[in-house]
């Protein structure tokens, strides 16, 4: 199916913003990560624009293992996504909910229980980014020493999303008649108990709670390895990936949707939505002046510590000499496969040293980033969306609210004068507004499915 010309656009919502620097700006509430009415005046920014959603990231564990860089960042003192986008729910009316959450440490039936409680509290606007955890930090916090496998994470993974699906549909769409004269609450000839047993997971059922309104949340998930691609072609409705690089870019679109229609999937079911960080200035001038302000708050601890994480942990950056090269090959990590064959692709093509390497892992954390003028970051997105690289975008503002601000202020209206985005929202749940199908309940008869 052709796509529409528009893009979609989400914004991820990121304590002080996505550069690591970003909480020391002066506009920047320093408090931000656990101040509802922050939160909720970002995604009131980010509705007023007619956004598709917001998403938040979440990473189940203090991110750094030395007190040095630890104390620098403020990444450590935020919301748990579910909980948050819930009391957001009642912020917002139409902007769609992304919550983070990790198949490797959570159980299906919570997670379940609590997506499909955001998907009634939201009338229909949750999402799940659906990730399999890739911090060696995390594991002591759930009792295990290490990691499982990679391979083995998204194995797990899988079979985890099917439990979901299956709890998902206990009940079909209709089945709580709630007849208060007969006294019949539910009909249990619509109601399915699971009674999954697989390699990874046993799970009986039934849900205690009514179908979500969307049927499932719409599922998101990030991550470009040879098993977080055959994933997403497989599952994921939206595509979140990081590219810099235009070629590269229209290289993983492609081979992606043609993963995703070989399984009989549409393309327009499937979105892929590149990271963009923008730096706005009214001025190239201007624009470049707001990088070097954030580059100058970003203690050199920082940006070790967030490039060792990012290219998994598998070399000591504190010993290196960083004018040196960036060699080719690093040993194979266990955590963010495809974030460090993309961080050491860059290197080479850029013929980085360590140092240069560190910083714009520091500025961009790998995607794609654009400092200037609002009609110079409206070109680098359309020609990125016209030479199908991308499908729309995560954007990644680097502080908040400030850059959010201009980027709503500034940027959109570029796009939508190229009529590339939307100036309202089209439908009332994230699936309508996104143009996906509803999923039929995967127990109803097929007779009546064949009419519906």
């Amino acid at each position: 199916m052709r796509r529409n010309d528009e893009m979609k656009l989400g914004v991820m919502l990121l304590q002080g913003g996505y550069h690591a620097g970003g909480w020391r700006d002066p506009n920047v509430p320093a408090n931000g990560g656990v101040d509802f009415d922050y939160y909720a005046h970002l995604a009131s920014l980010a509705e007023e624009a007619a956004f598709h959603f917001v998403f938040l990231p979440d990473i189940p564990s203090v991110m750094e293992g030395d007190h040095a860089t630890t104390a620098r960042v403020s990444r450590n003192d935020g919301f748990e996504p579910i909980t948050l986008l819930s009391a957001l729910s009642s912020r917002t009316q139409n902007i769609g909910l992304v919550a983070t959450a990790t198949t490797t440490y959570h159980q299906p039936y919570h997670l379940a229980r609590m997506l499909a409680s955001l998907d009634h509290l939201s009338r229909g606007r949750a999402a799940w980014n659906i990730v399999t955890s890739a911090n060696k930090f995390e594991p002591p916090n759930f009792g295990e020493e290490e990691l499982p496998d990679h391979d083995a994470r998204y194995a797990r993974a899988k079979e985890f999303v099917e439990v979901v699906k299956g709890l998902w549909d206990t009940w079909e769409d209709d089945a709580f008649i709630r007849d208060k004269q007969s006294g019949i609450f539910a009909d249990t000839t619509k109601l399915h108990v699971l009674n999954h047993r697989g390699d990874c997971l046993s799970v009986r059922g039934p849900l205690n709670i009514a179908r979500p309104p969307q049927g499932y949340p719409v599922f998101v998930q990030a991550g470009t390895s040879d098993a977080g691609t055959q994933f997403a072609a497989e599952l994921a409705e939206l595509v979140f990936t990081a590219e810099p690089s235009l070629d590269n870019g229209k290289r993983v679109y492609a081979a992606l949707k043609e993963k995703a229609r070989a399984l009989g999937r549409e393309d327009d079911q499937v979105s892929v939505m590149p990271g963009i960080l923008p730096i706005v200035g009214r001025t190239k001038q201007e624009a470049s002046e707001k990088l070097q302000r954030l580059q100058s708050y970003t203690h050199i601890d920082v940006q070790i510590g967030l490039a060792d994480r990012l290219l998994g942990f598998v070399t000591d950056l504190r010993s290196v000499n960083l004018d040196s090269l960036v060699p080719e090959t690093l040993p194979q990590t266990n955590f963010v496969q495809s974030r460090q064959k993309l961080l050491l692709d860059l290197a080479v093509r850029q013929k980085f040293t360590w140092r240069q390497l560190i910083r714009s892992i520091s500025d961009s954390h790998g995607h794609l980033m654009v400092v200037g003028t609002p009609d110079e970051i409206a070109d680098v997105m359309v020609d990125t969306f016209d030479q199908r690289a991308a499908d729309g975008f995560n954007v990644l503002p680097p502080t908040f609210p400030g850059e959010l601000t201009d980027f709503v202020r500034l940027v959109v209206p570029e796009l939508r004068r190229r009529g590339k985005f939307r100036s309202r929202y089209s439908g009332q749940t994230l699936r309508e507004n996104l143009g996906l199908k509803r999923p039929l309940n995967q127990f109803t008869p097929a007779g009546v499915r064949s009419r519906l």
